[in-house]
């Protein structure tokens, strides 16, 4: 069936999808508070205007600390990370920093000669994810409503 060929959701399911979105995305936030927590950072307020959903996929968000810094918190599908926002001026790039970033990593894990399955894994999930990460950020039909 095509996307034209699709029936409209009916009120109901259309409630059902947005509860469920709201839901991922709660999951997401809060993921987001307790991986800043376990690295010693402290949110006081997320700055919603630049924070994006590419549901189910992955959540960035723009976070504003107690410590006075901003950080970009992604979560999702993925591994959850952070860096601070001087790292992307806005979640676009954002993307392009944490898919550089992971590929790095899973470099350096297979570098070490480590044969860890787990390890290796982990690299192997951090160079899948680093792709599709790429591949959102260069998505220009993603970005059409983003401010130049």
């Amino acid at each position: 069936m095509t996307q034209q060929e699709k029936k409209p959701l009916t009120a109901e399911q259309q409630a059902e999808a947005e509860k469920q979105q709201l839901l991922w995305q709660r999951e997401c936030f809060q993921n987001a508070q307790k991986h800043l927590a376990e690295k010693g950072i402290l949110p006081k307020t997320v700055i919603e205007k630049d924070s994006r959903f590419l549901a189910p996929l992955c959540a960035l968000w723009k976070f504003k600390a107690q410590n006075g810094k901003d950080y970009w918190v992604i979560t999702g599908r993925l591994p959850t990370d952070h860096a601070q926002v001087s790292a992307a001026k806005d979640a676009r790039e954002a993307l392009r920093y944490f898919s550089l970033q992971w590929q790095l990593k899973a470099d350096q894990i297979m570098s070490t000669g480590v044969r860890d399955k787990t390890q290796v894994d982990f690299a192997n999930l951090l160079i899948n994810r680093a792709h599709g990460l790429y591949e959102m950020h260069d998505n220009d039909q993603l970005w059409a409503n983003e401010p130049k």
